[in-house]
């Protein structure tokens, strides 16, 4: 067996709620004694779809030996689950850019007589995919409006301490203390134009990925930032995908377990650029 990358589920976290299985429509996934279980690994192909379905922050991507993630076993297994498990498994491998295995499902329908239904999509390609959307390839160059005239000024950083990521940060560094805190997911700067004008300014900034770093880690070093420190606001600016919502489980947790009474918001940032408050 080779290495790759493969979920794996913390137990003890893991309440068996069940919100990672719709979210794995190839069936790696069950709960199994009250726990979410990965049941098979020639099932996972290791994406992270469920990742954000997680309130508990229990599932992440690692790597490790595993045997081969077999698309032609997937979906005979999925056709039997009917056509809506069968589009959100080929818009997931679709959003994901997993052209090989998609040819693979689509060709495996076909020889058998089996309707695709990702064929009836072609007039819903403006919008944010179902399923796994985070990794999904969109050329939006045509969306954007002509740049305004170059006023020749520059955007001013409101960057006002370093470094900025989470793994980096010491957890008593002196600027935490009064500080307003924004915790970014680290794709946010590059999808909101306006990012150091309406959120970064009069902030401290920590950022990092929810999905690809280490959230346990992330976890417990917010958690002792909210502890030593005299932490004003927090404010969670994510991505509108939903492996990006695992920043704000974390971010709560990590609330929780340091007995503090801190204000937080929440702002989503869409594909497009826009900023959401969120309730």
């Amino acid at each position: 067996m080779a290495k790759r990358e493969i979920i794996t589920i913390d137990e003890e976290k893991c309440n068996g709620c069940g919100n990672c299985i719709p979210g794995c429509p190839e069936g790696a996934l069950q709960i199994i004694d009250n726990k979410a279980r990965l049941v098979s690994d020639l099932f996972c192909d290791g994406l992270g779809a469920c990742i954000g379905d997680c309130p508990e922050g229990a599932i992440s991507v690692i790597e490790r030996e595993a045997e081969p993630y077999d698309e032609i076993k997937v979906i005979k297994n999925i056709v039997k689950q009917g056509k809506n498990v069968i589009k959100a498994h080929l818009e997931h491998l679709k959003n994901h850019g997993e052209t090989g295995f998609l040819k693979q499902a689509t060709d495996y329908l076909e020889e058998n007589g089996i309707e695709n239904p990702l064929e009836t999509l072609e007039d819903d390609e403006d919008k944010l995919p179902c399923g796994c959307p985070g990794s999904s390839v969109r050329d939006m160059r045509d969306d954007k409006e002509e740049a305004e005239e170059d006023t020749g000024t520059s955007q001013k950083s409101e960057l006002k301490q370093w470094p900025v990521q989470i793994h980096l940060v010491p957890t008593n560094a002196p600027y935490f203390n009064g500080a307003d805190l924004l915790i970014a997911a680290d794709c946010v700067p590059f999808a909101y134009g306006d990012f150091h004008r309406n959120l970064l300014k009069g902030k401290i900034l920590l950022i990092g990925c929810p999905k690809l770093d280490d959230a346990e880690h992330y976890k417990e070093k917010i958690t002792d930032i909210f502890k030593n420190n005299d932490i004003k606001s927090v404010t969670v600016a994510r991505m509108e995908v939903p492996c990006c919502f695992g920043l704000v489980n974390l971010v709560n947790t990590a609330l929780t377990e340091s007995g503090k009474n801190i204000p937080l918001k929440e702002i989503m940032i869409k594909i497009s650029g826009e900023a959401e408050e969120q309730a």
